[in-house]
This record gives C-alpha cells, sequence and structure tokens, in this order.
C-alpha cells in the first residue's frame, strides 16, 4: 500500500484555527489512486473518511476518531484553447490562491477577484466560493468527483452542481462526492468586474485608470490583507458566517429602525444583509475571551489568539448568533464545516 496513514495525528498545522486536536488516523493523498486506498482502508478499518483541502473552513471541536485525508494532489493543464476561450483544469489539492496567480500569469482573466482567498481547488466548488462580485460559478466549466457510495467517477456540469449563495449539491450531499480536480472557463480578453466593495477606489489610489486583471489582483489582494488576519499569525477560517438574505419586508423594518444598515437587492426580491455590520452594530467587534475573539478590524473574522479550543470558538459563535437573532430578528449562519 502506498498510502502512508499515521496514528494519533496532530491536526493542529492542517486547520487554520490552529485547533490543537488529533485525528486517529491521518493520511495524504497525492493522486486517485491514494484517495481509493483511503476509502478502502477506511472502511475495511471500519471508521469514517474525513476528507480536507487547505483546512480554512473547517472548526474542529475535539479529536476526531476518523481517517482524516488531507488531499494533496497536484497539477495544472490547459484543456482547450480557442484563443479567447481557455479552459484550465486544476487538481483539488492544488492551492487555491497559487492557482490564481499562475492563471494571471498566463494572461487568463476571470478568477482575479477571488484572489487571496485561502483553501484548495477542491474546496472552491463545494462552497460556491465568492468575493467582490464574482463567484465560482461565473467561470465554471466542470469538475470530476469520485461517488464514495459507488466508487465510480463523474463529470459535473455547471447545472448539475446546484450552486447556490456558498452553497452546492456537494455541500447538501456532504460525504458523499469527492472532488478529484475542477475545470475553469477564463479569457484572454479581460472583462473585469470593478464596482462591488472598494476595488475601484483602491485602484484609483494607486493612481490606476486602465487596470488589468492583474492589478484587480493585486489590489483585492492588498484589501484583503488589510481587513483579514493572516492564519500564520493568528487563527482563523475567514468569514465566519453568511451575509444572511431576508424578506423586503424585514429588510425595510430593520432599515427605518437603524438607518447605517446595508442591504444588497436581490434578483428573487430579497434582501442580502452585510453579516458583519450587525456583528459590529451589535457590539461584538474586538470582543475576546480568553483566547476565542472577534477580528479587531473585521467583525465577520472569529480569532484563535493562541490556545483556542473548537468548543470555545463555537460557544462564541453561538453566543453571536442569539444575540443578533435576537436585536434583529435575523439568523446568521455559520460558514465553515463543524467536526
Amino acid at each position: 500500500m502506498s498510502l502512508n496513514v499515521q496514528v494519533n495525528a496532530s491536526l493542529k498545522p492542517f486547520n487554520s484555527f490552529g485547533v490543537d486536536v488529533t485525528a486517529s488516523l491521518f493520511a495524504q493523498a497525492h493522486s486517485d489512486a491514494d484517495v481509493r486506498e483511503a476509502l478502502l482502508y477506511a472502511a475495511d478499518h471500519n471508521v469514517p473518511l474525513l476528507v480536507i483541502g487547505g483546512g480554512s473552513n473547517l472548526l474542529l471541536t475535539g479529536n476526531v476518531t476518523a481517517l482524516v485525508l488531507r488531499m494533496a494532489t497536484r497539477g495544472i493543464r490547459l484543456l482547450e484553447d480557442s484563443g479567447e476561450r481557455v479552459v484550465v483544469e486544476a487538481e483539488a489539492g492544488e492551492v487555491w490562491h497559487a492557482f490564481v496567480l499562475w492563471t494571471l500569469e498566463q494572461g487568463l482573466s476571470g478568477l482575479e477577484n477571488l484572489s487571496l482567498i485561502p483553501g484548495t481547488v477542491g474546496a472552491a466548488p463545494m462552497q460556491n466560493i465568492g468575493a467582490y462580485g464574482v463567484e465560482i460559478k461565473d467561470v465554471f466549466a466542470g469538475l470530476t468527483a469520485l461517488d464514495r457510495q459507488t466508487g465510480e467517477l463523474r463529470d459535473f456540469t455547471l447545472a448539475e452542481c446546484n450552486f447556490g449563495y456558498r452553497d452546492s449539491l456537494f455541500k447538501q450531499q456532504a460525504g458523499r462526492w469527492l472532488i478529484l480536480r475542477v475545470r475553469f472557463a477564463l479569457s484572454r480578453a479581460a472583462s473585469l468586474h470593478l464596482e462591488y466593495g472598494p476595488v475601484r477606489q483602491r485602484l484609483s489610489e494607486q493612481g490606476i485608470d486602465r487596470p488589468t486583471a492583474s492589478d484587480v489582483s493585486r489590489a483585492i489582494s492588498s484589501i484583503r490583507s488589510e481587513k483579514l488576519p493572516d492564519p500564520a499569525v493568528l487563527g482563523n477560517a475567514g468569514s465566519f458566517f453568511k451575509n444572511p438574505v431576508v424578506s423586503a419586508t424585514l429588510a425595510a423594518e430593520l432599515k427605518l429602525a437603524h438607518p447605517g444598515m446595508i442591504g444588497y437587492p436581490q434578483a428573487d426580491g430579497r434582501v442580502k444583509l452585510a453579516a458583519g455590520w450587525l456583528i459590529e452594530a451589535a457590539g461584538w467587534k474586538g470582543f475576546r475571551e480568553a483566547d476565542a475573539g472577534v477580528h479587531r478590524l473585521q467583525s465577520l473574522v472569529l480569532v484563535n489568539y493562541g490556545s483556542a479550543t473548537g468548543l470555545q470558538l463555537l460557544a462564541l459563535a453561538q453566543r453571536i448568533q442569539a444575540d443578533i437573532e435576537q436585536r434583529f430578528a435575523v439568523q446568521l449562519e455559520m460558514e465553515p464545516n463543524l467536526y
């Protein structure tokens, strides 16, 4: 067997919160064959299989009694090139931001607004990651996943993935599909998205009036670096709560009571509220109890100041949820997966 299975391995290096827990079994997959070996190993030893990528969307609340398989596959390739439209495929274990930079180096645009998002390529469709007006679904060209129930490979189209806001079929059917590689439709003719958030303002501050995709990537990376702590310095999982989508009626009532509230009308008539605004308005920004806290610059981010446990971070998140529901009649949903 080529799969190297470790016993009682620390998961601290493999989750961006830096929570210090152990996995009863741990292995890293460098190929499809390793993935299949891990499935067989877990079945033979009658233990669950927990698949992780960069560990950046994960809150571990205790030791994990399972075979934890970290996707470490590598590889990027061009599948189609029609001159302007290019389809690129990346293995699930590729680091997301490094992949984005690679596409930009090839003169390809489409992923620049998703720069500096932590995690791996394989996790990106799971959450339908998005930032600054762009989501994975906007550049998605397909993926290949392993059906853990049958062992068969299946290629998914855009429609079959059932993408939604921070949602997908793979999240809805958690534990069934293991994403192996993802394909993206990119372009050599940049169609830049500059209207969401402070992107255009940042470019203007830099004296750039005719930006390239790489300029946009650098601007967004600088904005994110200022707002979001580096997990290598301060443990976190990025935005901890989704922006809630509420009825237009409730949004209007809240806007009347809180004129500064931020909201974005949606195509279905509902309104997406800024979770960060709600949390900050409730006074949680900068809150700290022991080593679990809310970041002082970005209220959407929960942080581990050193030795916080997953349960302490979860308890803080639940207190915030309860407070926001009591104050605003809005339910916040956590983004990270809990284990």
